[in-house]
């Protein structure tokens, strides 16, 4: 077992990193990061076999690049770049073969389809507009989606930090089609969403109000209830503070999310009727955690720390969702995206 970090490349680091798991429970650990592919700011990524559909910043340039991992290294075999910033998400779709793209900076949503042999088509595209911008200074200049995926039914969601929204699209003859929108509180700042396990509920994370709403929604309807609102800090931390990654466990009975300020994990679990309870905060031991992972089986969680060039490694309880941390210190420069692979 292995885990890829990649992130920014502003300073040391030359792209994406490999680090080998040796050991078993508590006694796991991360081996030296080694350099697997050159890119620019690989800030996030996704996997499918051995093609790795990445974040590319190419000086003027921005976009994916598709890359083809083998015994003999990485080589790039397709890219789609465009003037301006590279996109902050990408996710995937393995047996449709789509890729998707959500671009902070240019509001740009994205739609890819690609081949076994990874290269790409672009299938089409729509911009957010400047509807609802929340107040707070990251908000004003504009709209700033950062999260486009799948949703449960397989209709597609982005989550627009600007305009505090969740917006619903379908991908009909290769065209996306706006159907529904859910509007957080003014100043929410929607970064991240994931789905309850019945497809009845999500759960969805404000990075400027450090808050986690719970939403009852019906895919068919579009009928959208909020039914609590979580903080994902302590209440009396008055630093800086902006919630990133946001995964929900296999089981559906766990909630994560990371604070980059407070700089830790925050544990939820999901209760029968799908408010949650806090579990824990757990130190990333590093500052700036953007994101974290886990291994297929959820036993392990590593987190990066962009500003410390380090990661931690954790064991989690399936029982409980509580994390332990077992190695500290890992070295790897900044770091934003955590992949586990075999």
């Amino acid at each position: 077992m292995k885990v890829l970090i990649g992130g920014y490349t502003k300073k040391t680091s030359k792209g994406i990193y490999e680090l080998p798991i040796t050991g078993a429970a508590n006694d796991a650990r991360l081996g030296k990061a080694e350099n697997i592919i050159s890119v620019g700011g690989p800030t996030y990524f996704r996997k499918d076999g051995n093609l790795i559909f990445t974040v590319n910043n190419a000086g003027d340039k921005g976009g994916i690049s598709v890359f083809q991992l083998s015994d003999q290294g990485a080589n790039e075999v397709d890219h789609y770049l465009t003037l301006g910033s590279s996109p902050a998400y990408v996710g995937i779709n393995r047996t449709k073969k789509l890729i998707y793209t959500a671009n902070y900076h240019t509001a740009v949503l994205s739609v890819f389809r690609y081949n076994d042999s990874g290269k790409l088509d672009l299938v089409d595209t729509i911009t957010h507009k400047a509807e609802t911008l929340g107040p707070r200074p990251e908000q004003v200049d504009g709209p700033h989606p950062h999260f486009f995926d799948e949703t449960p039914a397989g209709n597609l969601v982005s989550c627009d930090l600007g305009n505090d929204t969740v917006d619903f699209y379908r991908l009909e003859n290769d065209q996306l089609k706006h159907i529904a929108q859910y509007k957080c509180e003014t100043g929410f700042g929607t970064r991240h969403i994931v789905f309850s396990k019945d497809g009845n509920y999500f759960y969805v994370v404000g990075e400027l109000s450090s808050q986690i709403n719970v939403v009852k929604f019906n895919e068919d309807t579009w009928d959208f209830e909020n039914i609590a609102t979580y903080k994902t800090i302590p209440a009396d931390f008055t630093d800086h503070n902006g919630a990133a990654a946001l995964y929900i466990s296999q089981d559906g009975k766990y909630v994560y999310t990371s604070n980059r300020g407070h700089n830790s994990i925050a544990v939820f679990k999901v209760n029968d009727d799908h408010t949650l309870s806090l579990v824990q905060r757990v130190s990333t031991f590093g500052d700036f955690p953007r994101d974290f992972n886990w291994d297929k089986d959820q036993r392990y969680v590593v987190v990066a720390n962009q500003n410390t060039d380090n990661a931690t490694l954790y064991t989690r309880n399936a029982g409980t969702g509580s994390l332990t941390p077992i190695q500290k210190e890992i070295s790897v420069p900044e770091g934003t995206r955590v992949l586990f692979t075999k």
